[in-house]
């Protein structure tokens, strides 16, 4: 028996990149998927790519949103009856000089990044089993400091403190919930920011494998934290960066 068979996974921000890859290798280990994410084209393609019929729900929705939220959660009652995981992976990443962001920007950074994380999990909690698993997207950045990514940062350090607030407050569920910390990896919005050669080589240079990371190098381990093989484990953060924090290349 496939190790997600019968399960039923959330994944915000599905559409693309770090996501998708989750949601495909979730596929393969027969699970059913619901796809949330702001780009309704997107998921469409996303949906036709992953060829698994009834077994993926795309619901276009803005985290951001609690309405939106809520809809989604309507549609998951009504198609699949309640979840077994949730991935909490949508965000953004608008970069500047801390001189130059604008109100607007933290509003915009901290309701997808952090309020959307939230209210993701608060909202599923109704569907979500006794005993599931959440695994929330942090970054590398929030144990290094690096110049325009100030709210960004601080945005994905607060999901990491949510991870270990929330495993406390769900732990009565048996409900686990964990973070990963991406490095460098190659997805869509990897490649709006590192858009030359050169930015892409001073990124590789800094990791101690020598490669940018693929979205399949993530999604692998959120698979992991949302299978029983990662039951004893909660409140926890899982660094996949390719040794980018903790070793210095030469």
């Amino acid at each position: 028996m496939a190790e997600f068979e019968g399960k039923v996974v959330l994944i915000t921000g599905g559409g693309s990149g770090i996501g998708l890859a989750t949601a495909r290798l979730l596929l393969d280990s027969g699970a059913r998927v619901v796809l949330a994410g702001r780009g309704e084209d997107r998921l469409k393609t996303a949906t036709e790519n992953l060829g698994a019929g009834d077994r993926v729900l795309a619901v276009p929705a803005d985290v951001a949103r609690t309405s939106d939220l809520e809809h989604l959660m309507e549609r998951i009652g009504e198609r699949f009856d309640h979840l077994d995981g949730v991935f909490a992976n949508a965000g953004v990443a608008p970069f500047a000089r801390s001189a130059e962001v604008t109100e607007a920007d933290v509003d915009h950074i901290v309701g997808v990044n952090f309020k959307g994380v939230f209210f993701t999990v608060q909202k599923s909690l109704p569907l979500l089993a006794d005993g599931g698993s959440v695994v929330l997207n942090s970054s590398w950045l929030t144990h290094r400091g690096m110049a325009f990514t100030s709210v960004y940062a601080a945005t994905k350090a607060a999901v990491r403190n949510l991870a270990q607030t929330l495993a406390a407050d769900l732990a009565g569920r048996g409900i686990r919930v964990n973070a990963v910390s991406p490095g460098y990896v190659v997805t869509p919005m990897f490649d709006s920011i590192a858009t030359t050669e050169e930015a892409r080589q001073a990124c590789r240079s800094q990791v101690a494998l020598g490669r940018l990371g693929q979205p399949a190098d993530i999604a692998d381990g959120v698979l992991f934290l949302l299978s029983p093989r990662a039951s004893y484990i909660t409140g926890q953060e899982l660094l996949i960066d390719g040794g980018l924090i903790k070793s210095i290349p030469f």
